[in-house]
Order: C-alpha cells, then structure tokens, then sequence
C-alpha cells in the first residue's frame, strides 16, 4: 500500500476521535498527518513529510493555543454563581468565613480586609472551591 494511505488513514482515526472529544486538538494533528499525506502523495521523502506532518501539528497547536478555542473560558464556568449572595455562617479568626449557598457550607474570603461583615454578601468569583465575597450587588 502506497505511503499516503497510511497517512490519510491516520488522518481519519484522528477526525473521528476528534467528534469524540470536541477538544480541536485532534483536529489540528488530524491535518498534520493530512499535510503529510498530500506531501507523500506528491511523492517527497519521507524525511520531508515528518517534517512538515511535525511542523504543520506545531504551528497549529501554537494557533490554537492562543485563539478563545484552545482554553476554557473560566468565566463562563463560574458565570451562574457570580452575584449570587450568601449566608455567613461563622467568621473564622484568620478573615476566612464558612458560607452557606447552594444547600451546603463552603470556605470563603472577603475580596478586602474591609469587607463590610454585618450585610448580605455576594460571590464575586472563584479560587478553586473558595468563594470570594464582596458587599458589592453585581
């Protein structure tokens, strides 16, 4: 079997498991091994289509990496909590504070050390699984 089949085959592998994932990576090195392919099938040196397959999967996962495609938007993840308010349950000695929201108790920080603690507080982002709170309504 000629050379380009085994790159377009591969090529294929990688689109399908790209429908799988929906991650685009797949997708870049899918054309990679689809460059390499149409290089081989121009009938270059095989040193020349790993070159190019490796060069074409770099400068697109490079592209990728800096486009909205390649990075989750955390906003968008933490979108349904921010502005809402909370419930302080305790005030711990270090500034930290044990909120209540969504049916359960979490750790949470003020935004500032002059966080006003006697009014409702709402989340304003998040730090991994601690809430940061702020008196400010967003």
């Amino acid at each position: 079997m000629a050379p380009y089949i085994y790159w377009f085959l591969l090529a294929l592998v990688l689109l399908a498991l790209e429908m799988a994932t929906g991650t685009f990576y797949m997708l870049v090195l899918g054309l990679a091994l689809g460059v390499g392919g149409i290089v081989a099938l121009l009938g270059m040196s095989l040193p020349l289509q790993l070159t190019l397959c490796a060069v074409t999967g770099i400068v697109g996962t490079v592209i990728l990496r800096r486009s909205k495609f390649g990075r989750p938007d955390a906003a968008l993840n933490q979108g349904l909590d921010i502005g809402q308010p909370v419930q302080v349950v305790v005030w711990k000695e270090d500034g930290t504070a044990r909120v209540h929201y969504r049916g359960a108790e979490w750790d949470a920080e003020p935004e500032s050390t002059d966080t006003p603690r006697d009014q409702t507080l709402y989340i304003k982002t998040m730090r991994g699984s601690i809430l940061i709170l702020t008196h400010l309504k967003l």
